[in-house]
């Protein structure tokens, strides 16, 4: 993994999280923070969602995508509850990108659901 990899996903980790911030998301509250992985092969993407429930993510069933080239790509999530913390959705960050190098899958980014605020 580059620094520049790193900078990168970091930045968008910032960027997102202000965000959600700024639209109103309650940020006192945990999300479901659902990190994405996408690859050719079946059986190298299971190698890294082994790797990512190791270090402790919830990892959803692979699913098979087709694509608008008529291909096909298999994905799936690893999830985790997390406050919106620039720091630990970095640390995440790091960890599922070492998995992702090591097994040659594409390492997607994340999202989360808008948490209302209490009235």
């Amino acid at each position: 993994m580059s620094t520049e990899q790193q900078a990168e996903w970091f930045e968008f980790n910032q960027e997102t999280v202000e965000a959600l911030i700024e639209d109103g998301s309650d940020s006192s509250k945990p999300h479901t923070i659902e990190y994405h992985f996408a690859g050719n092969d079946f059986d190298v993407l299971e190698k890294a969602a082994v790797d990512a429930f190791k270090a402790g993510f919830e990892v959803g069933d692979a699913e098979e995508l087709m694509l608008d080239d008529g291909g096909t790509i298999f994905c799936f999530d690893a999830v985790v509850e997390r406050l919106l913390d620039v720091e630990l959705l970095n640390a995440d960050t790091l960890k599922l990108l070492v998995i992702a190098n090591k097994h040659k899958v594409h390492f997607d980014g994340w999202g989360t659901y808008f948490i209302e605020q209490d009235a």
